[in-house]
């Protein structure tokens, strides 16, 4: 489905709808953050719970009753997750009751991985690493297992705890992204952690006033965690503090309406990575037939020429993931995950969010 129905009803005069169409199309986006994508039988089904022909209760048996019958054929395809995922969080968001605890925090992860994650409403009892494209690799300090809850207990009620009152705009923007970003940089959760903070912040959110019910998380909730990383990373020998700069202009966008760029690569630790240059057709068709000769130099007979497929279909310009990869080359998920890897780790192609299983392009030539 090119065309996407949820900023239609976001414009919608009528509250409902305007709310259920936010409420969907962020719960969709949010699962860009862990690589996932919906399928167009939930999109169909978002739209008929908007316009009120069934309810969200109606939505997950059918949701179920697909999945039964139409399961996965590869064991790595993880649309279910995505689709039952995204049809909680709207549910959720879709919701007025709201309690600032723990327990709620909790609550809201079992709700949306109940059957997913057998850790579902779990605080995590091991310790873990991230390697994130935004730090070259590196990863941040995340909480440790032992302090977990203690560290959740603490934040939350310190949060309780603040008066806003007589505080600037400015200054409650910087409070909130300090308080999400601690937040969420305790990771209590094994996996799903960044979704489950955006629905727990979102609602958050509405008890201090704002409406938030525009398409800033659903369309940048890449940018929205690689500033939660930057917020906390720091590497002092090479410069790098951890700075909620970011987090701020993506609340300013959120909260006040404003309209300050959000783009991925201006968040990368090199504070130099540059977007591909433009091309016109020509140039771009002088500069595959240059980069094949390259190619060929540099990986295997097989691989170079998955390479070149990979190259003769998307160009220099269109981003593509792992899927894609899968679906070009007919190649198993974690081989194409292999490739993509390979092929950025020899400079031909750049991420654009994520390693492996995140979105990529190719390098243009430059000679």
């Amino acid at each position: 489905m090119n065309h996407d129905p949820f900023k239609e009803y976001i414009k919608e005069s009528e509250p409902d709808k305007r709310d259920k169409g936010y409420a969907w199309h962020t719960a969709i986006g949010l699962q860009a953050v862990d690589g996932l994508k919906t399928s167009e039988y939930l999109i169909h089904t978002a739209v008929r719970n908007i316009e009120g022909e069934i309810s969200f209760e109606e939505v997950n048996d059918l949701l179920q009753s697909y999945y039964e019958e139409n399961p996965a054929r590869d064991a790595d395809d993880r649309t279910e997750e995505a689709d039952k995922v995204s049809a909680r969080i709207a549910a959720l968001l879709s919701e007025k009751a709201f309690s600032f605890t723990p327990n709620e925090y909790l609550s809201i992860h079992r709700k949306l991985f109940t059957g997913i994650y057998s850790h579902a409403g779990r605080i995590r009892d091991y310790n873990i690493t991230k390697k994130e494209w935004v730090l070259n690799g590196a990863t941040v300090l995340y909480g440790s297992a032992t302090e977990l809850r203690t560290t959740l207990d603490y934040d939350l009620s310190e949060e309780k705890k603040f008066s806003y009152k007589n505080l600037s705009m400015d200054e409650i923007i910087h409070h909130l992204a300090v308080f999400v970003s601690r937040l969420w940089q305790i990771h209590v959760f094994g996996e799903g952690n960044t979704r489950t903070t955006a629905v727990f912040f979102i609602k958050y959110l509405r008890t201090l006033g704002f409406d938030v019910t525009n398409d800033i998380f659903a369309e940048n909730t890449w940018y929205f965690r690689n500033s939660l990383v930057r917020a906390n990373y720091n590497d002092l020998k090479n410069g790098i503090h951890e700075t909620t700069e970011f987090l701020e202009l993506f609340l300013r966008n959120l909260l006040l309406n404003e309209n300050h760029p959000l783009h991925n690569r201006t968040l990368h630790i090199s504070g130099t990575f540059q977007a591909p240059e433009k091309v016109n057709i020509e140039d771009q068709k002088a500069n595959i037939e240059r980069e094949k000769a390259n190619i060929e130099n540099l990986f295997t007979a097989k691989t170079a020429s998955h390479v070149c497929k990979l190259l003769e279909e998307y160009g220099f310009r269109t981003i593509f993931g792992r899927s894609d990869v899968q679906e070009i080359l007919g190649l198993k998920p974690t081989r194409s995950t292999a490739l993509l890897t390979e092929m950025a780790e020899k400079g031909f192609v750049e991420p654009v969010t994520g390693f492996g299983k995140g979105k990529y392009r190719f390098i243009p030539h430059r000679s």
